[in-house]
């Protein structure tokens, strides 16, 4: 449950940092997938580092990856005013094209017996356990996102930032420049997003492929919403989640479909929208013979 929850926790602190600014990350999907893509790449290009070294440059490239991979809508965004949620959605199916090719074509592993499939990671750029099968990247991942708590709500950046997406008249008025905002959030987002797709890879996966990202991008949107798009939330929303999908795949030994679980995650989702409706507005039945 902890190892699932921390991709899933990942993503939707990288969906929440980009709703602070009022901005919607759809692409956290592909962002994962890519920082996957740079941290193999990294992977590759120094196979003989030692593990502690091989991991931190595999991470940070995971890091870059998602960020590089979120620029190109923070920009759009920030200089045309092009939808975020168009491009960030679109450049998914994309980014797992992109791994389908990579498998087939240029990192096609030689001795994988004519099956498509890209080379394991190094041995040593895998994160070691702290319990029974937790790795360590379970501490990791809850380490960023308290830092990412506290920064944001104690820092001049995230005061800047709440100011910026709760009023942009009022931020322009205050001297905050729109533009590097949107640009800042979105490459923020996308890094943490990919710092997801590289513990995965170093923490339970052992080679790149296109299913690595297993849904946790559009999940953390899940998760990001029940939160209330704080970063303070989203660990135990993760962590309650990661139970779901866990549970989900282990009633498929009594015969029960695992998609019960995904069914369980949108009742989920549906009951906290229609909690929030109903705390904000009420119902009230109209007789409409008085109204005619």
């Amino acid at each position: 449950t902890l190892n699932r929850a921390t991709p899933l926790a990942l993503a939707g602190l990288a969906v929440s940092i980009a709703a602070t600014m009022g901005l919607w990350n759809i692409g956290a999907e592909g962002q994962i997938m890519f920082g996957a893509t740079a941290a193999t790449f990294v992977g590759r290009v120094f196979p003989d580092l030692p593990g502690p070294l091989l991991i931190i440059a595999m991470l940070l490239g995971a890091v870059i990856g998602g960020a590089l991979w979120a620029a190109g809508p923070g920009l759009a965004k920030a200089e045309l005013g092009v939808s975020e949620i168009i491009t960030t959605l679109m450049l998914n199916e994309v980014a797992i094209r992109l791994v389908v090719y990579l498998q087939q074509g240029p990192w096609k592993d030689p001795e994988g017996f004519s099956f498509p499939q890209i080379e394991a990671r190094p041995d040593q750029a895998g994160l070691g356990t702290i319990w029974e099968r937790v790795h360590l990247g379970v501490l990791i991942a809850f380490a960023v996102i308290a830092v990412f708590a506290w920064f944001s709500s104690r820092s001049v950046w995230g005061y800047e930032l709440r100011i910026a997406g709760s009023s942009p008249k009022t931020a322009a008025y205050a001297g905050i420049s729109m533009r590097r905002k949107v640009l800042g959030v979105m490459l923020l987002s996308g890094g943490v997003a990919g710092f997801a797709g590289g513990i995965e890879l170093s923490g339970t996966a052992t080679r790149l492929n296109e299913n690595l990202s297993n849904g946790f991008g559009f999940a953390g949107i899940i998760v990001a919403a029940l939160a209330l798009m704080r970063p303070s939330g989203v660990a135990l929303v993760a962590v309650a989640f990661g139970a779901v999908q866990v549970g989900g795949l282990s009633i498929q030994s009594i015969g029960v479909s695992s998609a019960v679980a995904s069914i369980l995650q949108a009742l989920i989702l549906f009951g906290a929208i229609g909690a929030g409706v109903l705390s904000n507005y009420r119902i009230q039945m109209v007789d409409r013979r008085v109204i005619a």
